[in-house]
């Protein structure tokens, strides 16, 4: 079973065990220093129970030898990282890692590891995923993951609710969490006076200064009882629970102000049906899809849907419908097509960049309906460098080119007009150029009421599929 296979980056660090690529298929490798712990979690009905509630994510074992143990967790089409969450999904990402560290401890085990790394979302849902994140607990012994939790789920959170979402994308360069005491220095001096808050960030970066020249390892870990712990727990909880975001963003109710009327709307949304509808995919996304409206119109069609949107309000939007309409096969997060996410972590290669996890989706079809302008105009991006981007990893590309005569097209190049002599590449001719260099051109169509072409195209290279 393990003849041919590729470890992960992501789990290297581990010394429980690591996961790895058996050929195509993802499966995790559990070293002997790990057997006590694995054995009584599954024996006991811990994973079990996860499982059934869809804490954990299920896994099957494959093999059990003297030296390893194999198991295949079901598969993710799609792994987001914390920095691609919108408020909401980060928040519901802590409480999952707190819910389960309270049901571990009433079985008798803790949470090792409260990394936001250890979450991600699947079917409309956060979902924990690293299996050996689960240890004994020892009776008056505090959890040991809470600062990693203040670091990566709490700090976050509270300086979001006073900066915006954009403090998330501190994670990128923070893959171990963002300093507590970075974070009690970036909120306001008001929040000293929250108990929660100070307790957990500002007091707890006072202490870490205190004991900042500790070199021996030498301060003691206080006693807390489970009573203790538990009510440290609930009190996070219920603080982030009522935790909200008051942040305007430029797109967050976008088709309140599309410039076409409800007819060209609809035929638009005929259009791609028919055209998504004729190409069977299993695997789509829409790039700058906004809140999902037109990836709605496919879902039924659709296993597996991914929605992007620089807007963080309105990917809260759309996770919102999905949690409401337990539409378990649309993933929407955060994402700037104009700086996808890179490579982190040791090497680069711990979290994959976003080129690389989107080529591994491996979408049948990608749409990209009204961001071409954006990219070209407000990003100075040639048509052939969009191209090349999206020809990393499409099959075919739905993907709308608004022409100069549209009302938003002149918007953008009125804002150019000192650079306007620059501008003049923007037209038909040279985007089906640019284009035409990575895919073939299968339908092209006006869209009636508007000033605006749909294009379906076709990667030249057989082997993005």
């Amino acid at each position: 079973m393990t003849k041919n296979n590729k470890t992960h980056e992501a789990s290297f660090r581990d010394p429980s065990g690591h996961m790895f690529y058996d050929d195509d298929t993802l499966r995790r490798r559990i070293n002997p220093i790990y057997f006590k712990q694995y054995n009584a979690l599954k024996d006991s009905g811990f994973f079990a129970t996860l499982f059934k509630n869809e804490l954990l994510i299920p896994h099957k074992e494959n093999s059990v030898f003297e030296n390893e143990i194999i198991i295949t967790p079901e598969p993710i089409p799609f792994i987001t990282n914390p920095y691609e969450w919108s408020f909401e999904q980060f928040k519901h990402a802590a409480l999952h890692t707190l819910k389960l560290q309270k049901y571990a401890l009433t079985k008798g085990f803790i949470l090792k590891d409260a990394s936001a790394y250890n979450i991600t979302f699947h079917k409309g849902k956060p979902i924990f995923i690293d299996t050996l994140s689960f240890d004994f607990y020892e009776e008056d012994t505090p959890w040991r993951a809470y600062k990693q939790f203040i670091t990566h789920f709490f700090g976050p959170l509270v300086l979001a609710s006073y900066h915006g979402t954009e403090i998330f994308k501190m994670l990128q360069t923070h893959i171990d969490g963002i300093p507590v005491k970075l974070i009690s220095s970036l909120l306001p001096g008001k929040t000293k006076l929250s108990s929660t808050i100070y307790t957990n960030i500002h007091l707890a970066a006072k202490m870490e200064s205190k004991h900042s020249e500790d070199y021996k390892a030498e301060t003691k870990i206080a006693k807390l009882s489970k009573k203790a712990q538990n009510n440290i727990l609930d009190n996070l909880f219920n603080f982030i629970k009522k935790m909200s975001l008051k942040e305007e963003t430029e797109w967050g109710n976008y088709y309140d102000k599309t410039n076409y009327n409800d007819a060209a709307f609809q035929g638009k949304k005929e259009l791609i049906q028919d055209w998504v509808s004729n190409l069977k995919p299993q695997r789509l996304i829409d790039m700058g899809g906004n809140d999902g409206t037109f990836a709605r119109t496919v879902l039924s069609q659709v296993p597996n849907v991914i929605v992007t949107d620089i807007d963080s309000n309105a990917v809260a939007y759309n996770y919102k419908q999905v949690q409401e309409h337990k539409e378990t096969n649309m993933l929407p997060f955060v994402c700037d097509v104009l700086q996808p996410a890179p490579g982190i972590g040791f090497n680069n290669t711990e979290r994959n960049s976003l080129i690389d996890r989107l080529a591994t989706y491996a979408p049948d079809v990608t749409m990209a309906l009204a961001l071409i302008h954006h990219i070209t105009l407000s990003g100075n991006v040639p048509f052939n460098k969009s191209a090349e981007f999206f020809s990393k990893f499409s099959t075919h590309l739905i993907i709308e080119f608004p022409t100069r005569e549209d009302s938003w097209v002149e918007s953008l190049l009125v804002r150019k007009r000192e650079f306007i002599n620059h501008f003049d590449f923007y037209n038909q001719t040279e985007f089906e150029q640019g284009y035409g260099q990575y895919f073939d051109l299968e339908k092209k169509v006006e869209v009636k009421g508007t000033k605006r072409i749909l294009y379906l195209y076709k990667n030249k290279q057989n082997g993005i599929a």
